[in-house]
């Protein structure tokens, strides 16, 4: 039986970030396996939600180690672990500040999401984009490198000099993917910060600075691919269906075109009913397209699919609820955003 381990992010390290992929990750317990299915652009996908959703318990040295309580979660939340096992998990954890004494070198970072939306992070250096990439930040620059203790250190009085917090809402963030200004633009926005930065009076000396360089996502998300007006779907529960096809991945967010008319009417161009794949995700047989090329396009939390069993869907609409609204404003910068920081470090 193989649960789903919520919304992966292929590459890292030294890779260019053009080489990553969005996917999904997959445990089955009886195996002590784990596995990963791509989500590519077109790709269509019809699964349901099987039984019920389970606390994955904690990853440890490469592993997980299954939750000995066998805890049931809320389908609607982004958490994918019970209190118990985030307790341990938290136990020895960069983000918690319970692990000073990581050997590792950092990086310090500039995350670019939007106008006006820049935030400065840390992340392990042997993780190279990873951490930018699974945040979903449009564009970034390095600052510095160093270790870990000095990293935070940078963090933290950066964050206060140049007035930018360590982390935002997902609501802000999606918003401000529907009006985003020309890449050059948001290159100078960067620039601006990261020469801030850079100021002999704000700069630590324990940090070995990294001269600027912007990469930008867009490309790497398919940004171009998101409409003006996207709705959004709610958590799962026991039987509940997704039906429909990839337009485009944005850190745990994943876009779809939904097949037919939602929670009735026919699927326009897919052949066949839906069957299970290796990877435990339900697919479309025959290889069609899903909806009509108008259809109502929604975003998706991945992180409410880890901890689920998903087998084939048995409809062709999806019956999950789905919340249409345009884009919405921005939530406060300061707000705490569902399920806490997304990724680790």
């Amino acid at each position: 039986m193989w649960r789903c381990t919520g919304p992966r992010w292929s590459g890292g390290g030294p890779e260019p970030a053009g080489r990553f992929g969005q996917r999904l990750g997959w445990y089955c317990a009886e195996r002590a396996e784990t596995r990963t299915s791509l989500l590519p652009a077109g790709k269509t996908l019809a699964f349901a939600a099987v039984g019920e959703r389970r606390c994955l318990g904690v990853w440890r040295a490469g592993r997980w180690i299954v939750c000995p309580y066998r805890a049931v979660l809320d389908g609607a939340s982004a958490r994918d672990q019970c209190a118990r096992c985030a307790q341990l998990d938290r136990s020895r954890s960069v983000a918690a500040d319970t692990m000073a004494d990581d050997p590792r070198p950092y990086g310090v970072y500039l995350a670019y999401f939007g106008p006006g939306l820049l935030k400065v992070g840390i992340t392990a250096a042997e993780r190279g984009a990873a951490r930018l990439v699974e945040q979903g930040a449009v564009a970034y620059a390095w600052l510095g490198r160093g270790p870990l203790m000095a990293a935070r250190r940078a963090e933290a009085v950066l964050g206060s000099a140049l007035g930018v917090p360590d982390r935002f809402p997902k609501a802000a963030k999606r918003a401000a993917r529907g009006a985003l200004p020309p890449v050059a633009e948001r290159v100078a926005e960067l620039a601006q910060l990261h020469g801030r930065a850079r100021e002999p009076a704000l700069w630590p000396e324990t940090l070995e600075p990294v001269e600027f360089a912007c990469t930008d996502h867009s490309e790497l998300f398919g940004l171009d691919r998101i409409p003006g007006e996207v709705a959004e779907l709610g958590g799962m529960v026991a039987g509940a269906e997704v039906v429909g096809e990839v337009l485009a991945g944005v850190g745990s967010d994943v876009y779809l075109r939904l097949a037919g008319e939602c929670g009735a009417g026919e699927l326009e161009g897919l052949e066949g009913e839906g069957v299970g794949g290796a990877d435990g995700v339900g697919r479309a047989g025959g290889g069609g397209r899903a909806g009509r090329a108008g259809g109502l396009v929604a975003v998706m939390d991945a992180r409410v699919l880890s901890g689920w069993v998903l087998g084939a869907a048995g409809g062709r609409v999806t019956t999950v609820p789905v919340v249409a609204k345009g884009r919405a404003a921005a939530k406060g910068a300061g707000e705490q955003e569902d399920g806490g920081q997304e990724g680790l470090f």
